[in-house]
């Protein structure tokens, strides 16, 4: 499985490169081969004197290949010249990758709960599955804040088809998974399920098929707003990760990320794992 992590070469995105914990969840999960991309923003110009902008990233990136190879994982390296979330997302495609990993110092009460603008373009625009891997803040030597990754799993669905394609990531986060809450929200906004459909019901299904892995699960059923009652679900349980769908049951087709997915990767404490739906040929 092919990985493409995203750093800027700041101190928050060489924590993840730098955990041997989430470098050791990433390759229990499948990962054998690492991306390390960095971009040199189009506004950041070549021929500015006496500062070479792109050896500078190559000797740093040389750095994390060392470490991240002395793991065991193969490793290219990429520099190049653009817009962050867009060179990101185009080198993802163009390897065929199956996970994308960027780091995010997370909520900030001085930023409104905003966080960066390459995480958050990411999360609107990625055609891979993204794992916004959560850093700690107002810290000169920040670490990461959930360094196992996938043990204990927070899986929200609204049943959507997305949803569905959320929870298939399972057939390889299994592998380092220990714990998994299953969570839908019920609210008279969401088109939601045919009154046949009943939703213990179907959690129950998934719940099934993750305790045939070993995993310990749970199932929970709450009402209100879906953003507000996945984040208290996260406060409650204190997962490593959440796994979510990018698209929900919509009356409108949106151009950008649903709302509820992007208050979660915003506001969430730790790790948010968001699936996007598949392509269509």
């Amino acid at each position: 499985m092919k990985a493409v992590c995203a750093t800027d070469l700041s101190a928050a995105s060489e924590a993840t490169i730098e955990s041997e914990t989430c470098l050791e969840c990433l390759g229990r999960i499948g990962v054998d081969e690492m991306h390390l991309v960095t971009v040199v923003p189009s506004n950041v110009h070549a021929g500015m004197p006496g500062i070479d902008f792109e050896g500078r990233r190559e000797r740093a990136l040389e750095r994390y290949r060392r470490v991240i190879e002395d793991a065991g994982f193969e490793v290219e390296t990429h520099v190049v010249r653009g817009t962050p979330h867009r060179r990101i997302r185009g080198i993802a495609e163009t390897i065929g990758a199956s996970l994308t990993i960027v780091g995010s110092r997370g909520k900030s009460p001085l930023e409104n709960r905003v966080i960066g603008s390459t995480a958050r373009n990411l999360a609107r625009t990625t055609e891979t599955p993204l794992l916004v891997n959560r850093i700690e803040r107002e810290t000169d030597e920040p670490d990461v804040v959930r360094e196992h990754l996938f043990q204990r799993m927070l899986y929200a669905t609204d049943f959507s088809e997305n949803a569905d394609q959320a929870f298939e990531a399972f057939s390889y986060l299994h592998r380092a998974a220990q714990e998994a809450t299953l969570v839908h929200v019920e609210t008279p906004k969401d088109p939601g399920l045919a009154e046949e459909e009943a939703p213990e019901e179907r959690l129950a299904e998934l719940a099934a098929q993750l305790e045939e892995w070993g995993i310990e699960t749970r199932i929970e059923i709450r009402q209100g707003d879906p953003a507000d009652e996945i984040l208290a679900a996260e406060a409650e349980y204190d997962p490593t990760t959440i796994l979510v769908g990018s698209r929900g049951h919509s009356r409108l087709r949106r151009l950008l990320l649903g709302s509820v997915s992007e208050d979660i990767v915003a506001q969430a404490n730790g790790n948010v794992m968001l699936v996007p739906p598949s392509r269509v040929a």
